[in-house]
């Protein structure tokens, strides 16, 4: 039950992460799930989309990685002496 309770937290939580001085906005759930991107309308009109990507995918990484930890930490007190990977 409190294994459960804490998978549905981290499906709720949400976790962001921004690249570029905030031009762009990644929002993940805690189970990692992009669920929202914010890209500021001014790199748009610049048309460079080369930077635009790289902007996005750091910002979508950082995000994956904060989610991550987050898990981790959920989780670790439930972990107990079970070896690392052994958790769902």
């Amino acid at each position: 039950a409190e294994l459960a309770e804490r998978k549905r937290r981290l499906a709720c939580a949400r976790v962001e992460a921004d690249a570029g001085g905030g031009i762009v906005k990644a929002v993940v759930s805690g189970e990692g799930e992009l669920v929202e991107l914010h890209i500021s309308p001014e790199v748009v009109a610049e048309g460079d989309a080369e930077m635009l990507e790289d902007l996005v995918l750091a910002a979508v990484k950082e995000a994956q990685a904060r989610a991550r930890e987050l898990a981790r930490k959920e989780m670790s007190d439930l972990a107990g002496g079970l070896p690392p990977g052994m958790l769902p």
